[in-house]
């Protein structure tokens, strides 16, 4: 029951990441154009570092209690364990840490647009990494929209 209840929020919370982002990724585009108020960037970043940090959090706990992860060699021959096991989570903490470096080197210039377009780089590679290692249903490997 905790194990279902952990997936369904994990699953759940990576909608509310993805749109966070997306949000962010707009208003650092405007900012680093000049376009748009610069100075309302920090809740934008924060809002999607906390999302993702808890995301992680998430994460760690499925990781060691999922019948997807499983700790042997013959995983690294099933495609689904592999994934789970290896791909999925290495990906995910570089996304992580690319949005945490990302705010900490811009904190004190992220209301410039030289710390929009920092921010703007960061926190789009990450995204692509997010996107890149989620277990979309139609990649085939038994994970569900929602």
């Amino acid at each position: 029951m905790f194990y279902t209840i952990l997936l369904k929020s994990h699953s759940g919370l990576r909608w509310i990441l993805l749109v966070s982002l997306i949000f962010a990724l707009v208003k650092f585009f405007r900012a680093a154009r000049g376009n748009s108020h610069v100075r309302r960037l920090v809740p934008y970043t924060l809002i999607s570092m906390i999302l993702m940090h808890i995301q992680v959090l998430f994460g760690l706990l499925l990781y060691f209690i999922s019948p997807k992860v499983i700790f042997a060699a013959e995983s690294m021959k099933n495609s689904v364990h592999r994934f789970f096991l290896v791909e999925h989570i290495s990906l995910m903490l570089i996304a992580a840490i690319l949005i945490t470096i990302g705010y900490s080197k811009t904190k004190k210039q992220i209301n410039t647009p030289f710390g929009a377009k920092r921010l703007l780089i960061y926190y789009g590679i990450a995204l692509i990494i997010i996107l890149a290692s989620i277990p979309w249903p139609f990649r085939g490997l038994g994970a569900a929209w929602m």
